[in-house]
């Protein structure tokens, strides 16, 4: 009977040690005492997790997908920007300013919260979402909150927690600065340690992101947040045009922040796995255009079809 009580006192140690720890990305797991990506709590282990991989060619067109309304984007403002010892997070001083998506097949207005980012030094593994198996060099999420007494018509890529609306974009790696990020970059020498922060000034949404043009292709799925709690709230919207930067200014976020105030971790590879798609269903806007270039094997089918013909003739 000691021994049995002795061994439940033992696993409610260690239990309580496990709660005790705090959660963490793999790279930190493997240096330090915390809880990589495989052991997260909380809502983590559900059925409707992202981020996903998004496969093209399963994605079902969906007429409701029209292009979003941006309210707000292209207004210069202040913005708070912190270390959270997770990522560098970006919160706008609004001051009254609304800046708010609509359409977009989304059942309400959004309004914006903040703003983070992803990334590796290598230039295939800091995005979370990934593109036909292809991961990218950094992904950034523009998280958005339900506007209260707001609805519209729902369809069948809403589900009732809808409460988060977050704008994926993916970037890659360009050969010209890119000059929109460029007060950010400058400012993460600024908070390399967790919980410090800076502000920067006279900066919009719009100076980070592609022409309004290119934003009407994208993906549409149901998911969650991608650290925990992983609430399964999420309206997820990835975008196709990558946003690119200069291979240096997606180096500084690896080079300059650190996940720890002794400075011994840099922080880099801040990405959740791949969650599985489950029953979910990937929905692709219908914006003019082709999204995403089709496989070789599809381009050449249409080729020799019309070379056949021309010898039949």
């Amino acid at each position: 009977m000691l021994l049995l009580l002795a061994l439940l006192a033992l696993a409610a140690d260690g239990a309580s040690a496990t709660e005790d720890l705090h959660w963490c990305y793999q790279v930190q797991a493997q240096a330090s005492n915390c809880l990589g990506p495989a052991n997260w709590g909380e809502h983590c282990q559900q059925s409707r997790q992202s981020p996903i991989d998004i496969v093209t060619n399963k994605a079902k067109a969906n007429e409701n997908l029209r292009p979003f309304s941006f309210s707000g984007y292209d207004k210069k403002l202040e913005w708070t920007v912190q270390n959270n010892g997770h990522t560098v997070v970006m919160s706008p001083t609004t001051n009254g300013i609304e800046i708010a998506i609509a359409g977009g097949g989304l059942s309400a207005r959004y309004q914006v919260t903040q703003f983070h980012l992803h990334w590796s030094r290598v230039m295939n593994a800091g995005s979370e979402h990934s593109i036909n198996g292809k991961r990218f060099a950094m992904e950034m999420h523009i998280v958005h909150q339900k506007e209260k007494g707001t609805s519209g018509n729902n369809n069948n890529t809403q589900n009732p927690g809808n409460d988060i609306a977050v704008l994926g974009f993916l970037v890659t790696p360009g050969p010209k600065v890119n000059d929109g990020f460029r007060p950010l970059v400058e400012a993460l020498s600024k908070i390399p340690t967790p919980e410090m922060s800076t502000t920067i000034g006279g900066i919009s949404l719009m100076n980070f992101l592609p022409t309004e043009e290119k934003l009407k292709r994208y993906f549409r799925y149901r998911g969650s947040l991608t650290t925990p709690s992983c609430n399964e709230t999420v309206v997820w919207t990835v975008f196709e045009e990558p946003i690119e930067l200069h291979t240096d200014q997606i180096l500084a976020f690896s080079d300059k922040l650190f996940y720890d105030t002794e400075r011994r971790l840099k922080m880099t590879d801040n990405v959740r796995p791949v969650q599985a798609l489950g029953q979910r269903t990937v929905f692709k806007s219908q914006a003019p255009g082709q999204l995403l270039p089709l496989p070789l094997p599809a381009l050449l089918v249409p080729t020799l079809t019309c070379l056949a013909a021309g010898f039949l003739w």
